[in-house]
């Protein structure tokens, strides 16, 4: 473990500011709206907020009021690669250690906002020591230089890190590629685990359902249908040719600021624009994990290595799940029930989407603290 601390040179922040004033923007799309993608004028709006407005130093101050690490993880393979991590012990000598895994496009910003009442809540029985990793490939994390590291090798490389932080039980939560990480972990490492919770939780269909689903169940499969339908291209292009599209993400910061902040309008429960649940800062301050570091083309390439190979291998450890409205998978309790056999926590939260700790902070702590309070 080695301490680490962001210090981006302000000749960094001045490259950025200088390309975005050379931006070369394109037509408008010939429907209003986000039909198309992200509307024109508000591409420019954020893009000069950021330009001119974006105040850099405050988040990298905020994180850096955190202990951060990196450490070398190999994740069972030959090649390892250094990992940064938070790491907010709690005061309360009695807390749970947690793991919490982001996906794509999010990152460790994403729970910032909650690592306050995770670490020091008002009941110290809620207490939580919390380790937030960043993916390799992530933000301020190594790139692997060779193939092999997706979702089954990044779930041993959390083992790994959790034994060499000293705990050698402790829950973990994931959405999104996190999701799919911590139940592989549940899969490979259950004994090191008290339990897990889950906000994009998959299962197959089984093959011998006959069970009638119920109105809600039917209008969530379709919900999920049209997703498919309309709002995987990012997933084709980063799971087949994640090299190409990373020329664009890493050389341009409106590609790599559009390309993530259209999956906060889809996926979030925002009434039809993003910021109605998460801030422009926030926005932004998710999308300079991927921009600072260049990672447009490594953090796409977990969808190369792991989405055509998406195992659903069962899962025997303790589970919660919630399933917010506007996730964009949402499958029925008995399909999930064959996988993750030990199921004691489905939850339907009244709002909220994909990015739930950011878009609802306390419903999303709420979650955890129910499910894990019983089992500490």
């Amino acid at each position: 473990m080695r301490d680490f601390r962001i210090e981006i040179p302000e000749a960094e922040l001045d490259d950025l500011r200088e390309r975005l004033a050379r931006t070369r923007w394109p037509d408008p799309a010939t429907v209003d709206g986000w039909a198309q993608g992200l509307p024109l004028d508000y591409a420019r709006e954020l893009c000069e907020y950021w330009r001119t407005r974006y105040d850099w130093r405050r988040v990298e101050a905020e994180i850096n009021s955190w202990p951060q690490f990196r450490t070398d993880l190999d994740g069972g393979g030959d090649d390892s690669v250094e990992v940064h991590l938070l790491h907010a012990r709690s005061r309360h000598p009695g807390a749970m250690p947690l793991l919490l895994t982001h996906g794509w496009p999010g990152s460790i910003v994403e729970f910032l906002d909650v690592l306050p009442a995770l670490t020091d809540p008002e009941d110290p029985a809620d207490a939580f020591h919390v380790v937030v990793p960043t993916l390799p490939g992530f933000g301020f994390s190594g790139k692997p230089a060779v193939a092999g590291w997706g979702v089954e090798r990044i779930a041993v490389a959390w083992a790994q890190l959790m034994d060499r932080l000293g705990y050698d039980r402790f829950a973990a939560q994931g959405g999104d590629w996190g999701s799919m990480i911590t139940s592989a972990l549940g899969t490979a490492a259950p004994e090191m685990l008290h339990g897990i919770h889950l906000t994009m939780a998959l299962a197959p269909k089984p093959d011998d359902d006959d069970q009638p689903l119920s109105e809600q169940e039917k209008r969530d499969i379709a919900f999920s249908k049209d997703f498919e339908r309309y709002g995987t291209g990012y997933s084709t292009e980063q799971r087949t040719r994640p090299q190409t599209i990373g020329y664009g993400l890493v050389d341009s910061p409106v590609a790599q600021c559009t390309w993530i902040v259209e999956k906060f309008w889809d996926w979030t429960d925002c009434a039809g624009h993003p910021e109605n649940v998460i801030t422009r800062d926030r926005l932004l301050d998710n999308v300079m994990q991927y921009w600072l570091n260049g990672a447009g083309a490594s953090s796409a390439r977990i969808y190369w290595e792991s989405y055509a190979r998406r195992r659903m291998d069962d899962v025997a450890v303790p589970t919660g799940i919630a399933q917010f409205p506007h996730e964009m998978v949402k499958l029925p309790r008995h399909w999930l029930q064959r996988r993750y056999t030990d199921l004691r926590w489905f939850t339907r939260p009244e709002v909220g989407g994909h990015f739930a700790s950011l878009e609802q902070p306390e419903t999303f702590v709420d979650e955890l603290r129910g499910f894990f309070r019983t089992l500490r």
